[in-house]
């Protein structure tokens, strides 16, 4: 019982986190008008849809099989999984057709505030803190659950990263490219500085929002693969070969 209080309280941890992003995030991100980082607040929600799904699966890992569920509870959470998954796709999509939006026309600014990068940075300070939690947690207790978990939210470091990058380019763009134009309104350099003012790096929130966005399908298809391979019996990989192996490995086995 102590072991398993102890993987418990490290999912519960992993669910903490994830709960505070979401927050910091989605209040950042909305008053910026950053949608890097609204992007990043739908990542740390399937975050926490994983977390949870994770912290469930080890608190009914120990739960015994009853009457009326013969091979356990386990595919609650897993069914739980792919619900949450569905939502965070359909939110996915809503990101890609802003963005897209966004790089067709001109009208919607974008503030890169010092709030942005900062929030951006504890992210990433975050996800690094509870992964190798994590990770300590799966070795102490050979929880494949927890090793999963921070597994992924290892990745999300580099996603956060992303976001940070496009948040530089627009500042750059602002600071460095934004020249006014109309100094130069009736002066021949007005066509140089129209096409400087248009630069592509206006528009790097909206790409690094659709790469957080590719990384959100990706990561999802992943997490609802494995959700539908436990909800199907799916035999772990390698099974069948381990198995031979340590059949043939015994000295008194013969074909």
């Amino acid at each position: 019982m102590e072991e398993r209080r102890g993987a418990v309280t490290a999912a519960f941890s992993s669910v903490a986190a994830a709960v505070f992003l979401v927050t910091l995030k989605l209040v950042v991100g909305w008053a910026s008008g950053s949608l890097g980082v609204l992007s990043e607040a739908l990542h740390s929600g399937l975050d926490l849809a994983a977390a949870a799904v994770t912290f469930f699966a080890v608190r009914a890992a120990g739960r015994p099989a009853d009457v009326d569920h013969h091979y356990g509870h386990g595919k609650i959470e897993s069914l739980s999984a792919l619900v949450e998954i569905a939502f965070l796709f359909i939110a996915c999509g809503w990101i890609i057709h802003e963005a897209v939006s966004r790089i067709l026309s001109d009208e919607v600014m974008v503030e890169a505030s010092l709030w942005a990068f900062f929030v951006m940075a504890v992210s990433i300070f975050v996800d690094f803190s509870r992964s190798r939690v994590l990770y300590r947690a799966a070795r102490k207790y050979s929880s494949q659950a927890l090793e999963a978990d921070a597994l992924h939210f290892s990745t999300d470091m580099l996603s956060s990263s992303v976001v940070i990058i496009g948040l530089a380019l627009v500042w750059l763009s602002e600071k460095w490219l934004g020249v006014p134009l109309r100094y130069f309104e009736y002066t021949m350099l007005y066509p140089l500085m129209k096409m400087v003012s248009a630069s592509p790096l206006r528009h790097a929130d909206s790409v690094a929002a659709l790469l957080v966005s590719l990384i959100i399908f990706l990561t999802g298809f992943r997490l609802g693969r494995r959700a539908v391979d436990v909800l199907l019996d799916r035999a772990p990989a390698r099974a069948r070969e381990l198995v031979e192996n340590a059949v043939w490995s015994v000295s008194m086995v013969k074909e």
